[in-house]
């Protein structure tokens, strides 16, 4: 292979990839990596590897024809292209035949919509074939009726779904879904059913993308969509500098095009992991996979409407994982109520996601395994231990901190981790109307006013080993919970100690230079 002197958009990404997967690794041997990889004739600088790594969630937004390219190239109306790619996958996800001429048609109709005026392309011929390749979109065919699957499907299909699961190994079948969930829920259910009502207004509730393998031993990272590419809880930081997979649009749903990008960005990972997989997808309006170029993910699509039975991390693990946001959410509801706050429920998104991610993390890979075999889709055991006991005892823990809420109508457990609301907004088709919306909040930054929670002052680091040690004062070493939480409490304040001692030597190194 000809050496090359510049870096595709694809080869930025896999750098990007190389340096999450080895977070220790310098910029000197990332280029010497690079170089290796790549077959390099120039040596790229440590100042342009920064820059990649800086835009790392740019180049995993982008599509399969974009990461081909030696540079991005900027799409004139990225609001109409964003909107019509999202009609187009919707009506593949109908089996709606579509020729060029309906397409060029829609777009004219959101174009009028946009109020683009003298702005509007002329829609010509070569508009339509530089629209197909941007997005990956082949030829359109007319691909007969689609009808709804009965539940009889599930018994018809079993036959079919195991044979194709036993050329797989359990490491190497995923499952994906997503959920909604109102991060501020209060569990009484007259102010529940106002917030509900109220929430595509105040902007409470976020979408998250979960996705396992059968075995429990892989847990991807969460994706979550919110109403704002940088709400104010954000503090300006973008969600990858905090440490999250995070999207955005109005709705905070799932659209066709983030779908795609996220299963490219699942090739590409297992691609650089050199490994096979199955897919287990369900049939959802926004996940169309036609035409995608996927080399390392074969997708498996369920018949429609068996998902509810037949899908694992529809079969518990969601379920698992709002056990534990809410075990995070009461009991800081119950600090707050002590405190004799006004809205004890009041929580920033930050924070919400925060909890989220450290709710997902503790769901253990038995949980996972154990949801999968309860499917009934494997002949084979994934786990031979249950793990009910670990999630009853959560369901346990919510009951109790329930009945310390001051609720005049409480909710059951259930009611408060299965709002019917929360899937329904996960999975909704989107209308025109709202696909205008979603493609014009792109650029959008903040939230409204009031969405900051009212945080307590930061404290000094001789307040917090205060606290520290009052709280160490309390323990009786003789009871074996306290034992852990001291173990627990001397690390924090060791940890904290550290932190102190490395900023005084640097304070001290600064003075003596200047």
């Amino acid at each position: 292979m000809k050496p090359s002197s510049s870096l595709s958009n694809d080869q930025k990404l896999k750098i990007c990839h190389h340096k999450a997967a080895n977070p220790s690794i310098k910029q000197s041997a990332l280029v010497n990596w690079a170089m290796q990889k790549f077959k390099l004739s120039k040596v790229p600088t440590q100042g342009t590897i920064s820059n990649i790594l800086a835009k790392r969630q740019q180049y995993e937004s982008m599509d399969s024809t974009e990461l081909t390219s030696k540079r991005q190239r900027a799409v004139k109306h990225p609001e109409l292209d964003n909107v019509l790619a999202n009609w187009v996958l919707q009506c593949q996800a109908r089996r709606v035949a579509l020729s060029g001429d309906l397409i060029k048609e829609k777009a004219r109709q959101f174009a009028r919509q946009l109020e683009l005026g003298e702005r509007t392309p002329e829609f010509s011929n070569g508009w339509l074939a530089k629209f197909n390749i941007r997005h990956g979109f082949k030829a359109q065919k007319s691909y007969g009726e689609s009808g709804s699957a009965n539940l009889d499907a599930i018994d018809r299909n079993m036959p079919t779904i195991k044979e194709k699961l036993q050329s797989y190994s359990l490491q190497d079948i995923y499952n994906m879904d997503e959920t909604g969930l109102f991060y501020r829920m209060a569990p009484d259910r007259t102010i529940a059913q106002r917030q509900i009502e109220g929430s595509k207004k105040d902007k409470t509730r976020l979408t998250f993308v979960f996705a396992a393998n059968a075995d429990g031993s892989h847990k991807m990272e969460p994706l979550i969509i919110g109403h704002a590419q940088r709400p104010r809880a954000f503090n300006r930081k973008s969600g990858e500098q905090l440490g999250f997979y995070y999207r955005s649009n109005a709705k905070a749903w799932m659209t066709g095009l983030i779908f795609r990008k996220w299963l490219q960005k699942m090739d590409q990972q297992m691609q650089d992991a050199n490994r096979k997989v199955l897919f287990l997808l369900d049939n959802a309006p926004s996940h169309v996979v036609r035409d995608l170029p996927l080399t390392n993910v074969q997708v498996f699509l369920f018949p429609a409407n068996t998902t509810s039975k037949i899908q694992p991390i529809d079969a518990g693990i969601i379920a698992a994982f709002k056990r534990r946001y809410r075990r995070f959410q009461l009991q800081d509801a119950i600090d707050r109520d002590e405190q004799q706050k006004a809205d004890i429920y009041k929580v920033d998104q930050l924070i919400a996601m925060k909890w989220a991610k450290a709710a997902w993390n503790d769901i253990s890979s038995k949980t996972i395994a154990n949801c999968f075999k309860h499917t009934g889709l494997f002949e084979r055991e994934t786990q031979k231990n249950e793990v009910g006991s670990e999630e009853q005892d959560i369901e346990n823990e919510l009951k109790d901190a329930i009945n310390q809420l001051p609720i005049s109508c409480p909710m059951s457990v259930h009611e408060l981790r299965n709002p019917e609301e929360e899937q329904q907004v996960a999975h909704e088709e989107i209308s025109d109307e709202d696909l205008i919306k979603l493609s014009s909040s792109q650029d959008q930054e903040e939230e409204e006013e009031g969405e900051v929670m009212d945080e307590n002052p930061p404290m000094s680091t001789k307040e917090k080993l205060n606290v520290l040690h009052s709280c160490i004062s309390f323990l009786d070493l003789s009871n074996p919970n306290h034992v852990i939480a001291h173990k627990v409490l001397r690390n924090i304040q060791f940890e904290i100690r550290t932190i102190e001692k490395k900023q005084s030597t640097l304070d001290r190194y600064i003075c003596k230079e200047y």
